[in-house]
């Protein structure tokens, strides 16, 4: 049986109009990011999530509150669509107090336990251990919850993605994979990373269910991440989900972007899953292009109360550079 209010609302005209709202927000954030880093308001490394936006708002929309999140360096759309205010993630970026990770985390490292979101993680395939043992712990003291990790195809070429996946399928523990196939891990092109580019393949070796889905398609990402949601809930065991999809930006702002050929960029560019959305809801008749434009104008307001947000906030000061280096629990 289901737990309560483990299965997302079915799709109407609210529910449409909140997940292409998530997608703008997420879009119009990340361009005003690159932005605010060419000006040196953002400084360090800025890997942008831009053509993504649909595996983020899709997976989401079918995880309940008290599920788990963990995430990659990438992770500006998954915060955001788990609900983490735009101030306080670019509070975070501009290294500032008021930032989810008290701007020591930076734009890799987001953070925020109120929303169970638990980064954020640098180390490139380093937290899929992590969301294992999650996983467990959720499963000893017999919580309904589960723990959802995203990841991309370069971590699902490391050892200890086999470990994760072997020790989740040993010890059966509620654990969703979400790997977000972009095709190129930093500017190694996929087929010269993995001997099996069918990343789905890799689940079965395992004896984890797992299935290939266009993460260009907001709509197929819906219906395939409520479907792995809810065979991760009733079973218990992991299953593992693969977005296809691709990124539009360069991997980082220091990336020359030589691997790949712009004809392609502008080939995939065509199936950007935003415009396809709003194809969507325009033919359902569930906004105008005048209602379009009002939440443009929506978005980029409170986009803008972010960056004054941000700008207002505090440094941490000189004598809090030793504090948190160690514990200062004394119980």
């Amino acid at each position: 049986m289901l737990h309560a209010g483990s299965l997302p609302a079915p799709m109407d005209e609210k529910k449409g109009l909140l997940l292409l709202y998530q997608m703008l927000l997420i879009r119009r954030f990340e361009e005003k990011a690159a932005e605010q880093y060419t000006k040196a308001k953002i400084r360090g490394f800025l890997h942008l999530y831009i053509g993504e936006e649909a595996v983020a708002v899709g997976v989401n929309q079918a995880l309940n509150e008290d599920d788990n999140i963990l995430s990659t360096y990438r992770e500006h759309g998954h915060a955001l669509a788990r609900g983490i205010d735009a101030d306080r993630i670019m509070a975070e970026m501009y290294g500032k107090m008021e930032g989810c990770s008290r701007g020591r985390g930076g734009s890799m490292h987001l953070f925020d336990v109120s929303k169970k979101f638990y980064g954020g993680n640098a180390i490139v395939c380093g937290h899929l251990p992590v969301a294992v043992g999650m996983a467990l712990a959720s499963k000893k003291q017999k919580k309904a919850n589960i723990t959802c990790v995203f990841f991309g195809e370069g971590a699902a070429a490391e050892g200890e993605f086999h470990e994760a996946m072997n020790l989740a399928a040993l010890w059966k523990v509620p654990l969703l994979f979400v790997c977000e196939n972009n095709l190129y891990a930093m500017g190694t092109a996929i087929r010269y990373s993995h001997a099996v580019t069918e990343l789905e393949k890799k689940g079965a070796a395992y004896g984890i269910e797992s299935v290939a889905v266009d993460g260009m398609d907001l709509l197929a990402v819906m219906d395939a991440a409520n479907m792995a949601v809810q065979k991760v809930r009733t079973s218990g065991n992991p299953y593992l989900l693969v977005c296809n999809t691709y990124r539009f930006r360069a991997h980082s702002m220091f990336d020359a972007e030589l691997y790949r050929d712009k004809k392609e960029v502008d080939e995939w560019k065509k199936r950007d899953p935003i415009p396809q959305f709003q194809q969507y809801l325009l033919q359902k008749q569930w906004i105008t292009e005048n209602e379009l434009a009002i939440m443009e104008e929506k978005i980029q307001h409170k986009i803008q109360i972010a960056v004054d947000f941000a700008e207002a906030g505090n440094w941490e000061p000189i004598d809090y550079l030793t504090k948190f280096v160690y514990s200062e629990n004394k119980t």
